[in-house]
C-alpha cells in the first residue's frame, strides 16, 4: 500500500441573491460580516468582493473532509439565507453582471486588476484547490510530471462552467478557457525537476515578469506555503461528493506517484503533448470526448480512460475504491455541467423565459 498521504481543500463561492441568483457588485457588509462569523478562521476573500473562499483544514481521512465541509456549507447557507443571499459554487455563473464586479479591496488583489485589467474583470470563477502533502526531500516538479498526465480526467470530472453571459459557450469547462487568457495558469512548464524550477522562477523574477513573492497558477503547482503539490485545474463543485471524490482521487495518484511503483512512462515531450491535447478535449467536450488513451495512445472513452487510471494506478483504500465508484457515476451519468445544459433545457420546453430559465440554473448551482 503506498503511503497515506494528509491532505486539504479550497472551495470559491459566488455570493448570490435568493431569488434572482445575481451577483451584487458589492454585498452588503453584513452579508460578509456573516460569512466571517459562519466560517471563522476558514474564511478567505476572494478576488471579487462577492466572492469568498471556504479553506480547510488539513485532514487525514476522507470522512474529516466530509463532516467539515457538510457542517461550514450548511451554517454559511443558513447564515446568508437571513440576509436574503446565498453561495453559488459552480464554476461560472450563467448570467452574472461580470463587467460590473468590483475588486476585492485586499492589495494585491488591487494589483491584480491592475497588472490584468480586463482578464481579471473576466474572471469571476469558481475552482476547486486540492493541496496533498508530500515528505521531506520528495522533488515536487518531478512529482507533477508523475502526475501531468491524469490532470485532463481530474477536469472532466468537474467540469461546470458551460454558461457565460447568459449564452451557451459550447465548452463544458468556459472557466479554463478563460484561465487560458492568464500568464503562467495552463499546464505547468516542462521543468524536469526541483532545480530547474528554481533557475525559471529566478530569471522570471531577475527580469521583472514574476514579482519577489509572486506565484505560478499552473494548473497543478509546488505550493509556495505548504509542503504541498496543489491541483488547481478543476471547477467548483456544487456537490460536495462530486468535490470529495476529486480530492481522493488526486491524493491517491500523489500517494503513488511518490513511490513511483505505478509510473507509467518517464515524463517526455510526447506525453506533454497527449496530456495537452486531452486538456483541450475536457474542456471543450468534458465527458462526452474522444481521449488518446495511456494503453498504445488509441482513442478511449472518458469512462474508459478512468478504467486505465485503476489498471495503471491500482486502487488500494477504500476511499480511493469510493472515489472511482463516484467517478464512474459522473461519466455515465453526467458532470454539473451536463446538469446546467438539461436544466436549461427542460425549463425552456417547460415555457419559462430566458431570464427565468437562467434563474433555475442558478439554483442548481446553489450549495445548500
Amino acid at each position: 500500500m503506498a503511503r497515506a498521504c494528509t491532505f486539504g481543500i479550497e472551495e470559491e463561492y459566488l455570493l448570490v441573491r435568493l431569488g434572482s441568483g445575481q451577483v451584487p457588485a458589492t454585498p452588503p457588509p453584513a452579508v460578509i460580516g456573516r460569512c466571517r462569523e459562519a466560517l471563522g478562521q476558514y474564511f478567505a476573500q476572494e478576488m471579487f468582493r462577492s466572492q469568498i473562499e471556504l479553506a480547510s483544514p488539513v485532514f487525514t481521512h476522507l470522512h474529516e473532509a466530509r463532516e467539515f465541509f457538510q457542517h461550514r456549507r450548511q451554517r454559511l447557507s443558513m447564515a446568508l439565507a437571513e440576509e436574503g443571499m446565498g453561495i453559488y459554487g459552480a464554476a461560472s455563473h450563467p448570467s452574472a453582471a461580470w463587467l460590473r464586479q468590483k475588486a476585492a479591496a485586499p492589495a494585491h488583489y488591487q494589483q491584480l486588476f491592475d497588472d490584468y485589467r480586463h482578464v481579471a474583470q473576466r474572471s469571476l470563477l469558481n475552482g476547486l484547490h486540492v493541496h496533498v502533502g508530500v515528505p521531506p526531500g520528495c522533488d515536487r516538479m518531478q512529482l507533477i510530471n508523475r502526475l501531468l498526465v491524469w490532470l485532463p480526467l481530474l477536469l472532466v470530472l468537474s467540469t461546470s462552467s458551460p454558461m457565460w453571459a447568459g449564452q451557451r459557450t459550447g465548452y463544458m469547462s468556459y472557466r479554463r478557457v478563460i484561465c487560458g487568457e492568464w500568464p503562467h495558469m495552463g499546464l505547468p512548464e516542462a521543468l524536469p525537476d526541483w532545480a530547474a524550477y528554481e533557475r525559471y522562477r529566478a530569471l522570471l523574477q531577475r527580469t521583472g515578469a514574476l514579482a519577489v513573492d509572486g506565484d505560478f497558477w499552473w494548473a497543478i503547482r509546488p505550493s509556495r506555503r505548504f509542503p504541498t503539490v496543489e491541483l488547481r485545474i478543476c471547477d467548483g463543485c456544487p456537490q460536495l461528493e462530486d468535490a470529495l471524490c476529486i480530492a481522493a482521487l488526486f491524493r491517491h495518484l500523489v500517494e503513488h506517484a511518490i513511490t513511483g511503483r505505478h509510473d507509467p512512462l518517464p515524463c517526455n515531450r510526447e506525453l506533454r503533448w497527449i496530456a495537452q491535447e486531452n486538456y483541450w478535449r475536457a474542456m471543450r467536450y468534458g465527458r462526452h470526448a474522444q481521449f488518446i488513451g495511456m494503453h498504445e495512445q488509441q482513442p478511449v472513452t472518458a469512462e474508459g480512460w478512468l478504467g486505465q487510471l485503476q489498471e495503471q494506478v491500482p486502487v488500494d483504500s477504500v476511499d480511493a475504491e469510493r472515489a472511482c465508484q463516484h467517478a464512474r457515476h459522473l461519466l455515465r451519468d453526467g458532470t454539473h455541467a451536463d446538469q446546467q445544459l438539461h436544466c436549461l433545457a427542460q425549463a425552456i420546453a417547460n415555457g419559462l423565459g430566458k431570464a427565468q430559465a437562467l434563474q433555475a440554473v442558478v439554483a442548481a448551482g446553489t450549495c445548500n
